[in-house]
């Protein structure tokens, strides 16, 4: 693996830019809809441990009960009916698989839904993807040249690298799953995210950051382990000193859907706090106070058993593996490309 140390550091920025932006652009435009899929899966796992009290106000629906503490109890589920007799266009709470979830948002949306939150995708993405590779690639050259090659390096520079690749992006995520939970008007999602921002505060963009630390961190730190593990393997096994475009591929798409796998019900925690946000009906008043990451957590094994904890699995795998499989691919392509054009690689 030591002929890798010195490889981020042959190229220039504008090179370093292209190599690892070309492959998110590709894989965001064919991705999104499987995006769209597993949040739309996830959004109607909410258990009913998420009963909101509520201010008072005059019931119109029988679904809702009044309290003596003036206030409305009711669980998510009710919450996505009382969505779906405003919105007619949603089918949000009815999917009963991925499939069956392409077919009614299509059928109920149109095809353009399955393309929701594809601007914040695209402005996220890019930028995001290139300081994450950036960084990912000088902290583990540093990590080789001063303590030696080591799966650990890969560990902890990608570990680092995805930390504060989420905290720069993490308002941008917050947006793009609100506008992939339902389909809404730009106005009403603007008028949302106002007034989540004057009820709790600039802070409240960040909703949903402690889950995605935990579902980013770990996964990035997984799949560099492993993909720098299998690309370091075929190096010593073909004497060469860089894998071809099809081994990249392979390994990438392989070690993505393993993270994937392991890092999903953190992403569930996520997709179901960020929804939450902002969310109000005339009848309702706001949510007071979210749960924690780990009470979330405990209260979804409790009522939905492992099923609630890997919603949106094969929408998630279908779409974390070709996006690492085409986005490391393209990377080590073009760092390849580039290296060869610079006459750093004969």
């Amino acid at each position: 693996m030591r002929q890798e140390v010195a490889s981020g550091g042959a190229l220039t920025p504008v090179q370093q830019m292209v190599a690892s932006g070309s492959g998110v652009l590709l894989t965001s435009l064919f991705v999104t809809p499987l995006d769209v899929v597993k949040v739309r899966l996830q959004s109607q796992q909410t258990p009913s441990y998420q009963a909101l009290a509520l201010e008072a106000a005059p019931p119109r629906d029988s679904i809702i009960r009044h309290s003596e503490r003036r206030g409305f109890l009711f669980c998510k589920r009710l919450l996505d009916n009382v969505l779906l007799h405003q919105n007619r266009s949603s089918c949000s709470a009815q999917f009963s698989g991925t499939l069956d979830a392409f077919v009614k948002i299509v059928r109920h949306e149109g095809l353009r839904s399955l393309w929701s939150g594809l601007s914040p995708t695209l402005v996220m993405a890019v930028p995001a993807t290139i300081m994450y590779f950036t960084c990912y690639d000088a902290l583990r050259d540093f990590l080789w040249c001063n303590l030696g090659p080591g799966n650990y390096a890969p560990f902890l520079a990608g570990a680092a690298a995805r930390m504060g690749a989420v905290t720069v992006i993490s308002p941008l995520e917050l947006v793009r799953t609100k506008m992939q939970s339902r389909r809404r008007p730009s106005r009403e999602l603007l008028a949302c995210i106002r007034w989540a921002v004057a009820q709790h505060g600039a802070l409240s963009l960040w909703r949903g950051w402690g889950p995605t630390v935990l579902r980013d961190v770990p996964f990035s730190a997984f799949y560099w382990s492993s993909y720098e593990a299998l690309k370091a393997g075929f190096c010593h096994h073909t004497g060469a000193t860089h894998t071809n475009f099809l081994f990249s591929f392979g390994a990438a798409g392989l070690s993505g859907a393993v993270a994937a796998i392991l890092t999903l019900p953190f992403d569930v925690v996520k997709t179901q706090r960020q929804i939450l946000l902002g969310e109000v009906d005339p009848l309702l008043a706001p949510v007071k106070k979210t749960s924690s990451t780990w009470k979330i957590l405990r209260e979804i094994w409790a009522e939905l058993g492992y099923r609630g904890l890997f919603a949106g699995l094969w929408p998630r795998v279908l779409r974390v593996a070709p996006s690492c499989a085409v986005t490391i691919s393209t990377y080590e392509f073009g760092k390849a490309f580039f290296q060869r054009t610079n006459g750093g690689q004969q």
